[in-house]
């Protein structure tokens, strides 16, 4: 675990700088616009490109060194965040710009995660795959306890001209770690079986199509992943749709209180470190289905009461409970593909599983924008049935149509978690079966 641990670190520390940055102009842009739909479509043009990579990134992760696409990741971030800084000094940052931003990232930092997770089989032994991986759950949560906090402080004093130059310096902490430390590469790759054609000879564009569609295939050929992959799709097309109006809704129904959204990402935070901790200190359990869709329904009934609230006496409370799921679901999910794919195919199956979560994460956050802004935002704040069926449940103020989508999300969610425990296909992964 030394070498995992010292990766780790790196990342966690580069993670607390971009999400400083992240929160940051997630104000500035809201300060902008006022739209759900402009900060939903942040989310959206970072997930498009990780679509499109996804088809590649598999191969050039298996054929690559992990790495250098490690360390390319993280300085293409930095770059674009540089970027972003001097437009934002001259005066001329535009919230287009940070769309285009938000693509380069998204498609440069899905090679560089998927590179990172099919290390952590190469570095950690199969009994650590639980622990590491909650570990990482630190990385995403324990950031969201210290950059909201740090952030939602430092930028009414020095603006996102203050926190963006923050984020670059932590960039160097991640690099250092990745060059002095030597990460261990597949021993084989497998010879993917090539049909022949009538002079027993495949043409270059086959070989290709071979090697992209690999990973799909090798999915989609075993029972048990192909379920595992429809229903963690379905999760979390229903958690992201609800996930990206999530800030516009507290903005909205906390009359733009910075300092109230910083406290409900901190506690986030601390909810996910706290359930993070007590998985990396158990390390896990062998029966991973049946955590993983607990952790699912349970997620989901915490974000139920999230969405039905309206002040932080409900907000904060509920959403400590929910991210105390995130890293079990989480952790759950990541080691069964890691037990069922051998390491030397993991870049393209972990790109194929990718690729099916992004589009259709993709597809979430680009509907729930504009179904908030245009659809069940203005029928909440007008007299009509539709109003007069939920408001007494949701109020008729400005972020009650956010506040709909996301409690019909979170039932979503509860309700793929229940349904899992009746498919027998899942159940054979912790069985270790995975029938051809």
């Amino acid at each position: 675990m030394r070498k995992f641990t010292l990766i780790w670190f790196g990342q966690l520390i580069s993670t607390i700088g971009s999400y400083m940055s992240e929160f940051a102009l997630t104000l500035w842009a809201w300060e902008l616009t006022g739209s759900a739909t402009a900060l939903a479509l942040v989310g959206f043009f970072s997930l498009l490109p990780r679509v499109f990579i996804s088809l590649f990134a598999g191969v050039l992760v298996d054929r690559a060194n992990r790495k250098h696409l490690m360390i390319l990741g993280d300085a293409i971030a930095a770059i674009s965040t540089l970027v972003i800084l001097i437009l934002h000094l001259s005066g001329n940052l535009a919230i287009w710009h940070l769309y285009l931003a938000a693509s380069i990232n998204g498609g440069f930092g899905q090679i560089q995660q998927l590179a990172y997770s099919t290390s952590i089989t190469l570095l950690v032994s199969p009994l650590n795959y639980t622990r590491a991986n909650s570990m990482n759950s630190v990385v995403h949560y324990g950031s969201n306890i210290m950059a909201p906090a740090i952030a939602g402080v430092l930028y009414p004093i020095i603006g996102l001209g203050g926190i963006l130059p923050i984020d670059l310096a932590t960039f160097t902490v991640a690099i250092a770690t990745l060059i002095w430390i030597r990460i261990p590469q597949p021993d084989h790759e497998i010879e993917i079986e090539e049909e022949q054609g009538d002079e027993g000879e495949v043409s270059q564009l086959n070989v290709w199509w071979k090697e992209i569609t690999f990973g799909i295939r090798y999915i989609w050929q075993r029972d048990s992943l192909r379920t595992l992959l429809l229903v963690t799709a379905l999760f979390w097309f229903a958690h992201d749709l609800g996930g990206a109006i999530d800030e516009p809704m507290i903005l909205a129904r906390s009359d733009n209180n910075s300092q109230a959204l910083s406290a409900i990402l901190s506690l986030a935070g601390i909810g996910g470190v706290a359930g993070a901790v007590v998985l990396s200190a158990w390390g896990g359990t062998k029966r991973r289905v049946n955590w993983m869709l607990a952790g699912f329904m349970g997620a989901g009934v915490a974000k139920t009461i999230f969405g039905l609230g309206r002040n932080l006496t409900v907000w904060l409370p509920a959403q400590f409970c929910s991210s105390l799921n995130f890293p079990l679901l989480g952790s759950s999910e990541t080691a069964l593909w890691m037990e069922a794919t051998p390491p030397e195919l993991q870049g393209r199956v972990f790109a194929a599983n990718s690729l099916v979560l992004e589009l259709v994460s993709a597809i979430a956050t680009l509907i729930a924008g504009p179904l908030s802004d245009r659809v069940l935002e203005p029928a909440m704040q007008s007299q009509n049935i539709f109003s007069s069926l939920f408001a007494p449940i949701f109020g008729t103020g400005i972020g009650a149509g956010m506040a709909l989508l996301y409690v019909i999300s979170a039932i979503a969610m509860f309700l793929i978690g229940a349904v899992g425990y009746q498919l027998p296909q899942l159940n054979r992964l912790d069985n270790r079966e995975s029938p051809e």
